[in-house]
C-alpha cells in the first residue's frame, strides 16, 4: 500500500480527510464522520516512514526531522492534498485535507448575494471565520475565483500551503506559499504592496504582526480577504484587538471601524440528504456596527445582525433556523449550533 493508493481511495469515497495513525487502519472523514477504510491492517511505524519519506524531496525530508513538523501540498489525479506530518508517541503521523479538483462557486457553496456586492468593493476588509473544517478555505477560493471571472485585478494569494489552483482568466493571480515563496506572512505581506496588488487574499491571520499588516493593507486601497479561527462576527472583532496591547487597542479600534467590510462566520453541518451544508452568520460594518466597534461596544453588535436584515445581515440561530425550516438539516443539528435553542421548539 502506497500513500499515492491511499489517496485515491480518498478521492474516491468523497473523503474531506484522510488519518494516518500508527497502530490504527488508515482513517477516512466522509461527510464530517470517521471511518476506517475496509480491508486495511493497523498501520506500522515502518509503514509509515516508507509511504510519506516516498512523497517528499530532500529539503522537505530534513524540515521534518529537524522540526518534527511540516505542512506542504500534494497533487495526485487533477486534486491536491493539504498534508500535515506531525510526531506523536515518537511515531510519524499523518492528516490530509483533500483538496476538490472542481474549482467552487459562490452558487456551488450557497453564498448569500450581499457577499457578492462585497467583493465588488475597491477597498476593505473582509474576514471568513469558523472552526477548523467549516469550509473557510473553499469559501475563500469561491470569492478569488468570483473575482477573477468578473474584475480586471491583481490578485496576490498567500497562503500555507496552496491549496486550490487558480487559472488567472479576467485577472492576474500571484499564488504565494509559506517557505517556498516566502518566509512568513508578515513578510509576504510586507512586500505585497511592491507587487502592485488590487485584491490580497491571507490565507491565515495568526500573529500580531501579520494580523496589523493586514489591516494596513485594507487601509491603503486594498480589498484583501482573509481568515480567522472564530466563532462569530463579535468574538473576531475581540481577538483581533484583544491581540494588539492596551497602549494601541484604541487606534485599532478606530481601523477596524473604517476598513471592515464584513466578517462571515460559518459552520459546516450535515445535510438531511447527505453531503454537508454551511450554516453563516453574516456581519456588514454598516455605520451602526462601525460605532459600536469605535466605542468599544462590542457585545451589542449580536443585537444589530438580529435586527439588519434589510442591510444583508443574518445571525447564527437565524440562518440555521432558515437552514432547518427548508429540511436541509434536522432539529438535532440546528439546535446543537444555537445560543438560543428555544428558538425550534415551536416548530
Amino acid at each position: 500500500m502506497t500513500i499515492k493508493e491511499l489517496f485515491k481511495i480518498a478521492i474516491n469515497k468523497k473523503a474531506s480527510d484522510i488519518h494516518l495513525v500508527v497502530g490504527v487502519p488508515p482513517v477516512l472523514r466522509i461527510d464530517g464522520e470517521l471511518f476506517e477504510i475496509e480491508g486495511k491492517k493497523p498501520l506500522t511505524n515502518k509503514e509509515m516512514e516508507q509511504m510519506i519519506f516516498a512523497i517528499l524531496n530532500n529539503e522537505q525530508k530534513e524540515r521534518f526531522i529537524n522540526t518534527k513538523e511540516l505542512d506542504f501540498g500534494f497533487s495526485l489525479d487533477n486534486c491536491r492534498f493539504r498534508v500535515n506530518l506531525h510526531y506523536e508517541k515518537n511515531n510519524i503521523g499523518l492528516v490530509a485535507r483533500v483538496i476538490s479538483d472542481k474549482m467552487p462557486t459562490l452558487e456551488d457553496i450557497e453564498m448569500p448575494k450581499i457577499i457578492y456586492k462585497l467583493l465588488d468593493l475597491k477597498q476593505g476588509l473582509i474576514l471568513v471565520t469558523g472552526p477548523t473544517g467549516c469550509g473557510k478555505s473553499t469559501s475563500l477560493a469561491a470569492m478569488i475565483n468570483y473575482i477573477n471571472l468578473n474584475k480586471r485585478c491583481n490578485i496576490i494569494t498567500l497562503e500555507d500551503p496552496i491549496e486550490y489552483v487558480f487559472k488567472p482568466e479576467k485577472s492576474i493571480i500571484i499564488q504565494r506559499q509559506l517557505g517556498s515563496d516566502m518566509l512568513s506572512f508578515a513578510d509576504g505581506l510586507k512586500h505585497a504592496l511592491r507587487q502592485d496588488p488590487n485584491v490580497i487574499m491571507v490565507g491565515e491571520m495568526r500573529d500580531l504582526e501579520t494580523i496589523a499588516a493586514t489591516i494596513t493593507l485594507a487601509e491603503t486601497g486594498h480589498l484583501v480577504l482573509a481568515t480567522l479561527h472564530t466563532y462569530s462576527a463579535a468574538q473576531t472583532i475581540d481577538r483581533i484587538i484583544d491581540i494588539f496591547p492596551p497602549y494601541q487597542q484604541n487606534q485599532v479600534r478606530l481601523q477596524l471601524s473604517m476598513t471592515l467590510a464584513g466578517v462571515i462566520s460559518q459552520r459546516l453541518l450535515p445535510r438531511i440528504e447527505g453531503g454537508r451544508v454551511a450554516a453563516r452568520e453574516i456581519m456588514i460594518n454598516t455605520p451602526a456596527v462601525s460605532n459600536l466597534i469605535r466605542e468599544n461596544k462590542i457585545a451589542q453588535i449580536k443585537t444589530v445582525i438580529e435586527t439588519s436584515a434589510k442591510e444583508g445581515m443574518v445571525s447564527l440561530d437565524q440562518d440555521l433556523k432558515r437552514l432547518y425550516e427548508k429540511k436541509v438539516i434536522t432539529k438535532e443539528v440546528a439546535q446543537s449550533q444555537m445560543t438560543n435553542p428555544e428558538l425550534l421548539n415551536k416548530f
